[in-house]
């Protein structure tokens, strides 16, 4: 198997729309290793992620977090060390568009 480190992926979303953030490759695997939520704005925004598997409709057993408050000018480090299969998704949702999300990891080849 062969392991590639790098950028899964980066989003700014529209506000209060959840967005797919990364989706795993078909045939691959990978590791989220961390996610940072970097709040641009002058006042507290919210934010959330789910992860869903195979690619399925957002329920509540998906979050990973909801509706998170991250403080104004301020930036969220998450080490997560989260493993999905081949066409799992991890979305994002903030209820501005001053939030952006980064994510880094590898895929499994």
């Amino acid at each position: 198997m062969t392991n590639k480190y790098k950028v899964l992926g980066q989003l700014n979303p529209a506000a209060n729309t959840q967005t797919t953030l990364y989706t795993v490759p078909s045939s691959n695997s990978a590791v989220i290793s961390s996610v940072t939520v970097c709040n641009q704005g002058s006042t507290v925004a919210t934010f959330s992620l789910a992860v869903q598997v195979a690619g399925a409709t957002i329920t509540s057993k998906q979050y990973i977090n909801f509706n998170t408050p991250v403080p104004a000018n301020d930036t969220i480090h998450m080490t997560l060390g989260m493993t999905l299969a081949a066409t799992d998704a991890l979305s994002a949702n903030a209820n501005t568009t001053s939030v952006s999300f980064n994510v880094f990891g590898s895929e499994i080849y």
